[in-house]
C-alpha cells in the first residue's frame, strides 16, 4: 500500500468512525444487551435478577394471548400497508409522470405529509375523525359517515390505514418517479407503435424495468410497518380495549407501563426482530431474483 492510498484510507476511517461509534453505542450494544436480558427475569429497576432460560419465549407464545393478538393485528396492518402504500405511490408516480406540466407542483403536494411530524399530523387526523366528519354527517346527507372512526375496532383499523397511506406514499412516490424516468423512451414509443395498451405497458415494460425500485420500496414499507408505534398510539392508543394494539405497543407496555418485566419485554423484542429479519431476507432474495430475470 502506497503512502497516498494509506493516507486516503486513514481519512476515510476518520470520517466513518464517528458514525460507526454512534451506531455501535445506540444500536449494536443495546441489541446484544437486550438479547442477554431476554433470558432473565429482570424488572428493569433492580440490580439483581435471575436467569430463566427460554421460559420468556415460551410464555410469549403459549400463555400471552395479548401478544398473539398483537402479532395478528400487526401482520394484518403490515400486509395492508405494504400493498396500499406501494400501489398508491406507484399510481401517483405514473399519473404525475404522464403529465407534461406542473410535475413539480404535484410532487410537492403529495410529498408535503412527509414533512410533518407523525404525532402532529396524527393529532390533526384525530380532530378530523372526531369532529369534522361527525359534523359533515350531521349537517348533510352523508349519514354513512356517522360511525365511530376511532372507537370501533373494525373501523379504526381502516382509519389507521387511511392515515398510514396518506403519510407514507410521498417518499415511495419519489422513488418510483425516479425509476420511471430511467425507462428508455424508445421502449415506450416502440410499444405504443405496436399497439400496446396501458395494461400491457405496465406489465411488460414499466414493472420489469422498475423492479429495483419495487425491491427498495417494499423493503422500506415492510420495516416501517412492523415497527409502527407513534401513528397507532396517537390515533387510538391501541384501543378500544386492545383492538388495535401493535407489537411495539405490547412490548412497551410489558417493559414500562406498570408491568416492569424488562426481561420478558426483551424476549418479545427479539421475537419481533427475528420476524422482521426473516421476512425481509425472503423479500429481498425473491425480489432480487426477479430483478435478474427481468
Amino acid at each position: 500500500m502506497t503512502r497516498r492510498s494509506a493516507r486516503a484510507a486513514f481519512s476515510l476511517l476518520l470520517f466513518v468512525l464517528p458514525a460507526f461509534i454512534l451506531y455501535l453505542i445506540f444500536l449494536v450494544i443495546p441489541m446484544f444487551q437486550g438479547s442477554y436480558y431476554s433470558f432473565t427475569n429482570w424488572d428493569g429497576l433492580n440490580k439483581t435478577y435471575g436467569f430463566v432460560g427460554f421460559s420468556n419465549f415460551a410464555e410469549a407464545f403459549r400463555e400471552d394471548s395479548h401478544f398473539r393478538s398483537a402479532i395478528l393485528f400487526t401482520a394484518k396492518y403490515v400486509i395492508c400497508a405494504v400493498v396500499l402504500q406501494n400501489a398508491v405511490a406507484l399510481l401517483l408516480a405514473m399519473l404525475i409522470e404522464s403529465r407534461r406540466r406542473a410535475k413539480g407542483l404535484f410532487r410537492t403536494i403529495f410529498f408535503m405529509p412527509n414533512m410533518l411530524s407523525v404525532i402532529i399530523s396524527t393529532f390533526m387526523w384525530v380532530f378530523v375523525f372526531s369532529k369534522v366528519i361527525p359534523a359533515l354527517s350531521e349537517y348533510s346527507a352523508l349519514k354513512f359517515l356517522d360511525v365511530s372512526w376511532l372507537g370501533n375496532p373494525t373501523v379504526s383499523f381502516w382509519t389507521i390505514m387511511i392515515v398510514s397511506v396518506w403519510g407514507g406514499v410521498g417518499t415511495l412516490m419519489l422513488i418510483y418517479m425516479s425509476a420511471i424516468q430511467g425507462i428508455p423512451q424508445h421502449l415506450k414509443e416502440a410499444a405504443i407503435i405496436d399497439g400496446a395498451q396501458p395494461y400491457h405497458m405496465l406489465r411488460y415494460i414499466t414493472l420489469p424495468l422498475i423492479a429495483h425500485a419495487l425491491t427498495i420500496c417494499i423493503f422500506l414499507t415492510l420495516n416501517s410497518s412492523f415497527k409502527v408505534y407513534d401513528l397507532v398510539y396517537a390515533l387510538t392508543g391501541g384501543g378500544p380495549g386492545r383492538g388495535t394494539q401493535v407489537i411495539t405497543m405490547n412490548i412497551l407496555e410489558e417493559a414500562y407501563q406498570g408491568n416492569y418485566r424488562y426481561g420478558y419485554a426483551s424476549a418479545k423484542a427479539i421475537i419481533l426482530f427475528l420476524i422482521i429479519f426473516v421476512i425481509t431476507m425472503i423479500q429481498v432474495t425473491v425480489m432480487k431474483k426477479r430483478e435478474v430475470e427481468a
